[in-house]
Formats: structure tokens, sequence, C-alpha cells
């Protein structure tokens, strides 16, 4: 069978392709009428779905250059985020930021603007300098940040609806040290008039809660070694210093999460929350993301909050996160910097299809709007509201795959 990695989406077809160079794809392109590329399958909605045929990424997975004169690294497709850390560790680089898991596509993230955390950090798109595509004619399509730069902004952050990203170049920068801290038990209403301030506390920060008894049940702070402040830190906003390393989840076994206790170690094994080293199976959950401005923070917490009997019985836990404005067409965070209230739901479909639209509704005098790779029922009508370049990345679509090619029932529900 088919399916996505958490296995609540059962795709459409059985005819999926793996090329492995860039000809094959070409070829693919050229002899289907309608296909959709699938990378490391992590998201949890239709976006990778087709009723005809997928092209998978998984063996467009080569470290193709790495430019120590321009500080950027050129590498397939379908490579995965830890794929690549280990070999830039090695050779003194890095990336600025890592998502919570090493296991994704980086194609399959930056088309999505899957993102880390801190107010200082993009989202991992925005390390993205130049991408080669196949179009639908099956020719290649190279575009520059500094080249192409109105049709380059359009393209990063394209939802597969353009054509197969078969190269990317990101911008790295020198490798650093980092050491990660938590805290535990943190009262919401700390970030009544510090939120900022939390947020800011390191390098990358993140908030765990199941939004209960008004309390934040775990604080993540990833600090640059240089900058580290946190070992000295006996309370921290209400929180307490934990004694051991901790799960996201309470009362789950930390041993396949990142090191923490203020323990020293390379950036790829800090940045993300869990180990390189730990490839996840497929769980029972669903995950829903919703990004708002920055400055509405709390306010939208505060929202969330008055849901808390209705949300918790079918939630994991809920991650909150900061990241900076971009410029990227398609990306939730562009010329706003946002907070992020993610949700890791149980496997129960039903009961959070009826719980999407209320919260939806109440984050909705902030301007919410989706993780293009997770659960949303967001109307049409509010999504262009909303997404400022919603209609112009429509055009630039359509003037590039006219026979909509690479569309699928997702893109035309984005677009109608």
């Amino acid at each position: 069978m088919n399916t996505n990695w958490a296995g609540n989406i059962i795709y459409s077809t059985n005819n999926v392709h793996s090329p492995s160079t860039v000809e094959e794809v070409q070829e693919l392109i050229k002899n289907h009428s309608s296909i959709r590329v699938v990378g490391t399958r992590h998201s949890f909605n239709t976006i990778a779905d087709s009723d005809n045929a997928q092209l998978s990424t998984r063996y467009l997975n080569r470290i193709i250059s790495l430019d120590k004169e321009n500080n950027t690294v050129t590498v397939e497709g379908g490579i995965q985020y830890g794929e690549l850390c280990s070999f830039l560790a090695s050779e003194g680089y890095a990336l600025h930021n890592l998502a919570s898991l090493p296991h994704i596509s980086i194609t399959g993230a930056c088309v999505t603007a899957t993102h880390g955390s801190g107010v200082n950090n993009g989202c991992l798109s925005t390390a993205v300098t130049a991408l080669e595509l196949v179009n639908a004619n099956g020719d290649i399509i190279s575009l520059s940040k500094t080249k192409d730069e109105k049709y380059f902004h359009a393209a990063v952050v394209n939802l597969g609806a353009v054509g197969v990203v078969t190269k990317i170049t990101l911008q790295v920068q020198a490798s650093f040290k980092m050491k990660q801290s938590v805290f535990v038990n943190m009262p919401m209403a700390a970030l009544e008039n510090n939120f900022k301030e939390i947020m800011s506390a390191g390098y990358s920060v993140s908030l765990f809660t199941d939004w209960r008894n008004k309390n934040i049940n775990q604080v993540w702070i990833k600090e640059k070694c240089i900058d580290s402040t946190s070992l000295a830190i006996t309370d921290f906003y209400g929180a307490k210093p934990a004694i051991t390393d901790l799960h996201p989840l309470d009362g789950l076994s930390a041993e396949n999460c990142t090191s923490q206790m203020n323990v020293e170690g390379e950036w790829y094994e800090r940045l993300p929350h869990f180990k390189m080293g730990f490839t996840p199976s497929s769980g029972t959950e669903l995950q829903t993301e919703y990004f708002i401005p920055f400055d509405k923070a709390y306010q939208g917490l505060l929202a969330i909050e008055k849901l808390h009997e209705k949300i918790a019985p079918h939630l994991y836990v809920s991650e909150i996160r900061a990241i900076a404005a971009d410029e990227l067409w398609m990306s939730p965070f562009y010329q706003r910097s946002s907070i992020a209230f993610h949700f890791t739901w149980k496997q129960e479909w039903e009961q959070v299809q009826n719980l999407l639209p209320l919260i939806e509704e109440a984050l909705s005098p902030y301007d919410p709007i989706p993780h293009w790779g997770k659960l949303f029922v967001m109307s049409t009508a509010l999504l262009k509201q909303r997404v400022k370049r919603l209609s112009d990345f429509k055009d630039f679509v359509l003037e590039n795959d006219p026979q909509q090619k690479f569309s699928n029932d997702y893109i035309k529900y984005i677009f109608s």
C-alpha cells in the first residue's frame, strides 16, 4: 500500500517511479500527462497525492559540490538533512537551522516552507540560493537568487506545482558548537509580558504544552556555546531546570532525543529535537500547524487555551516556535515574523477534523496561515485573503505549467 509516513493518507496511485538521474526524471515527465513528486512522505495531507503517477526523489540523494569560496553546497533534490549535515560538519560548515526531525528531504522541506526555530532564523527555504528543476516539457530550468530574483522568490516554496527540483544550492556558514537546556513547568502567564524575551533566550527556543493547567510543560533552549548563559540559570520565568534529558512528550524515554543538560555538541546534534541516527517509523499521529504574526502571539495562545478542554484529550503535545520574516511568495512568513502553533495529534481524524475549524476560528483575528504539508480545513477564500502573493503564484504556475501536469486536487483547492 502506498501511504505517507504516518499512514493517515493512502495515495491514489501505486504507480511510483524512482529515478536516479536527471535524464530519467526528464523522460518520466515527458511520458506522463500528470505526475506529482513525493519525497520522504512526511506531509500529513494530500499535497503529494496523484491519481496517475508519483515521482519519488529517494535516489536523487547525492552531494554534488561544496563551494568554499561562496559558502554554498549543492545537492540533489531528494537528499535528507541528516545525510548532508555530517558531511558539512566534517568540512567545517553548518546550515543556519534545522527542523525537529533530520530525516526529511531538503527539497520537500523547502518547497513547503518547513522551519526550525529562532526569532532571527528564517525557515529552511531561506537557505536556498539556487535551484534546478525539470519543467513540464522535460526541460532543465536553473534559477538563482542573485540572477533571477523575481522568479526565484516564486519558485522556492512551490508546493511541487512548478516542476521537479533535481538540484538545490544552500547557503552554509562556519560550523559551530551548541548546548541545549530544558526547563519544566513554566506558567503560561509568564508569557504575557515576557514573550519576546523568552523566545529570544537562545538561538532556537521551543515551548511544549499539552494545554492543561495553563502550563508550559517544557522550554527547550538551544544556544551557540559562545553565547551560552543557561548553565547558570536556576529559575527561567518560573520554570525549573530539568534534572535529566527529556522527551517532548512527558513520560516517554529521551533515548532518541538530542542531548540536553548543557552538554556541548555539534550544531546538527542539537538543532533537531531527535537524533540523526534514529530513524522514525511510521507513527500513529497527525500534525497541524498554524502561523500568526509574532506580535500577536500571546493573544493567539490565549485563544487556543480557551479550547483546552476540547483539545487536550486528542493531543500528544503542542510546540510553539518563532520564525523570522522572508520574501518567498508562498512562505507563511512572507514579510512577517511569525509564531508557530504546532499540534501533534493522536490519530483520531474524526475528532481532529471537528477541532480544526474551532482552532482556525479562534485564531482568525490574527490571520493564521497553515503549514502547507499539514492538516487544515481553511477555506480558499481565507487563503486568498491571507497569503498575499497567492494570486501571483498561481499566475506563475500556470505560466510554467499551462497543462497543469504537476497539479492535483490539493493544488486545485489552493488555487480555486
